[in-house]
């Protein structure tokens, strides 16, 4: 056993006497399927219209979208967070788009 999979196995072991089901997943993963051949890329999220009055209007988030459509978004400020859309970019507008008063700024292009 390579010391990678040791080194993942030993929680397992300590909760579950059993590592099996670990080494299974491990051993069954495969390359990152690939959306697009132009790599991650960056971008902004611009709130023209504030509808809820608390984050205001301009840049408000900066993010990456994945070559697997994932989207990483990155809110500043105070209270920085990082939330994760594994939808993509459509789950995201869905949510903070607030019908086209939200959109996305690409950097990369």
């Amino acid at each position: 056993m390579t010391a990678a999979r040791r080194a993942l196995t030993w929680g397992m072991d300590e909760t579950s006497r059993s590592s099996t089901t670990l080494l299974r997943t491990i051993s069954r993963r495969r390359h990152l399927k690939v959306a697009n051949d132009s790599g991650p890329r960056c971008f902004q999220l611009v709130r023209h219209v504030d509808v809820s009055g608390i984050s205001g209007t301009g840049v408000v988030a900066e993010g990456v979208e994945w070559t697997d459509g994932t989207v990483a978004l990155h809110w500043g400020g105070r209270y920085p967070t990082t939330t994760i859309w594994p939808d993509g970019i459509d789950a995201l507008l869905t949510i903070h788009g607030h019908n086209g008063r939200t959109t996305i700024r690409w950097l990369d292009t």
